[in-house]
């Protein structure tokens, strides 16, 4: 099961966005033509098939705006529907649906196609026992909302940000002075309960990191499918491997035949194209 997202979680995105769709003076052009009386409904279309993700989002939106709107839900986040799909209905007072209709859409249809997108390559890489993994290549804001699609999509998160966990990349080594350096510094510092990745672009490097034995996950970068197989031959299960760097939706196949544990993809959440969902009104 997904973990859920919370409303405190969601509020102050929500909020952010709204404000900035609302500015200073409010809806302008629906207060002016839709009187206060009025009563819609609008129906949440999937345009293209696809898998849902942010129907806590869609909820609060319209819960923000007016907690008369009444959101029903057809196909709750996970499910995977056909093009033409009715997602969704807001119903209640015309001026509120209208109005939170942007902001709406537009999460829904981003996280969505992030959603979309995690399960295609889930359905890649599972069959060889290899796991997708998001990266922190979020949208500025987003990153709660859109790692939870990636696990909607059936991927899994990554860090969330600097504070939830050590990833020695191949510039903190530059200034550290070296693998070695970067590694032995980091377990001193840190706690037990703290892991540590580190990245390696060679398997020179790999085999210094193995000899030194203080990581618990190694990121395998840009590396070619026969080298990462080399690499998780030298590893031998005994730490977790990640391979990253230049994996498309072409490719991931074989770079998850190679036996890595966990290939993580930075489009996932930095390129994806919004899925076309429609809002279809009547007039209730």
């Amino acid at each position: 099961m997904t973990r859920a997202l919370y409303p405190f979680q969601l509020d102050p995105l929500l909020l952010t966005a709204l404000t900035e769709d609302l500015g200073q003076a409010g809806d302008l052009t629906t207060d002016a033509t839709v009187r206060p009386e009025d009563r819609a409904r609008g129906r949440f279309h999937f345009r293209h098939a696809g898998r849902v993700a942010g129907m806590a989002v869609v909820r609060r939106t319209f819960a923000l705006l007016d907690a008369a709107v009444q959101v029903t839900v057809h196909h709750d986040d996970g499910a995977d529907v056909p093009a033409g799909t009715c997602v969704a209905t807001a119903e209640g007072p015309a001026r509120a649906v209208l109005t939170g209709e942007r902001v709406a859409l537009n999460l829904l249809a981003r996280l969505s196609a992030i959603a979309t997108t995690t399960a295609r390559a889930v359905a890649l890489a599972a069959p060889h026992g290899c796991r997708i993994a998001c990266t922190r290549k979020t949208t500025p804001g987003l990153r709660a909302l859109e790692k939870h699609a990636v696990r909607v999509g059936g991927g899994t998160n990554h860090r969330f940000g600097l504070d939830d966990g050590v990833l020695i990349k191949d510039n903190h080594i530059v200034v550290a002075g070296g693998v070695g350096a970067a590694l032995t510094r980091a377990r001193e510092a840190l706690g037990h309960m703290v892991k540590i990745e580190v990245e390696v672009d060679t398997l020179d490097q790999l085999d210094e990191v193995l000899a030194l034995g203080l990581a618990d996950a190694v990121l395998l970068d840009n590396m070619a499918p026969d080298t990462l197989r080399e690499a998780v031959r030298r590893v031998a299960g005994r730490l977790t491997t990640e391979a990253s760097g230049g994996i498309t939706m072409a490719n991931l196949e074989a770079v998850a035949q190679t036996g890595v544990d966990l290939i993580s993809l930075g489009f996932l959440t930095h390129s994806v194209p919004a899925l076309d969902i429609g809002l279809d009104f009547e007039v209730v």
